[in-house]
């Protein structure tokens, strides 16, 4: 059994992909899920799922939504040995799932493997980080409810996927790729236009594309968006770059 966080939550059994029913089980789903193998507390589950609107008896609606997520478990793949994956134990429960079947947390390893990989290896961080972000189908816990584990997991995970395609563009720009890159990051320097990794990155990459004019363009749209929105001028790292354009300097690989 699989689990997809990394937009609209599905579980997958084989060939067998299928939804699971209902907010509050897909809720319950996700909170288990991004804590693969451990046990979350049940005080912490009926917040996730009712939040200050509990039921009358909230332990015992935790437990009927368990035997329910169970029983549907069971009725999609046929198998009624996969019920025993959300596990009850004294202190909560459980999904008995090693963290690799659900591509969160699979996503996170990929990450920190890359990140370790260092600049040194290019191919490599490419590879891994091309991976990692291929499991992304949407926007993080979609469908997952607003309870405070999916918020909190929206909120790392969100900002660990720009961070992956930071280091991504610097190992492509590091093996020589700025053509490549350029259309992407102008599709993420719009849709995030007041993250300046993203803004040094596209501007390196007009650069070296021969592309100087529209690289200070996109430099000075970004000065005015951060001054507009955030009363700030731009960080160091990017000023120094656009100084450098200015005066026209060789960009050195992986910058």
């Amino acid at each position: 059994m699989k689990v997809r966080l990394l937009g609209p939550l599905e579980l997958t059994d084989g060939h067998i992909t299928f939804k699971v029913p209902g907010e509050k089980l897909r809720a319950l789903v996700a909170a288990l899920a991004l804590s693969p193998n451990r046990p979350v507390s049940r005080n912490d589950l009926i917040d996730e799922l009712w939040g200050e609107d509990l039921p009358r008896n909230a332990e015992n609606s935790l437990q009927g939504h368990v035997a329910r997520l169970r029983r549907v478990i069971e009725s999609r793949t046929g198998h009624d040995g996969l019920r025993e994956l959300v596990r009850t134990s004294s202190f909560g429960y459980a999904l008995a799932l090693p963290e690799c079947d659900v591509d969160a947390t699979l996503f996170e390893s990929l990450v920190r493997e890359a990140t370790s990989a260092g600049s040194g290896d290019p191919d490599r961080v490419v590879r891994l980080l091309t991976e990692a972000l291929a499991l992304w189908r949407g926007p993080a816990l979609l469908d997952a409810g607003q309870g405070l584990i999916s918020r909190m997991a929206y909120t790392r995970l969100t900002e660990i996927r720009l961070t992956a395609y930071e280091h991504l563009f610097d190992a492509e720009l590091t093996r020589g790729l700025h053509r490549e890159v350029v259309t992407e990051l102008q599709q993420l320097h719009a849709q995030y236009p007041l993250r300046e990794r993203f803004c040094e990155q596209l501007i390196t990459a007009l650069y070296r594309s021969g592309r100087q004019a529209e690289a200070l363009d996109a430099y000075h749209r970004t000065r005015r968006r951060l001054s507009h929105h955030l009363g700030l001028e731009p960080g160091e790292a990017l000023r120094a770059r656009f100084q450098g354009i200015l005066r026209q300097e060789p960009v050195p690989a992986g910058h």
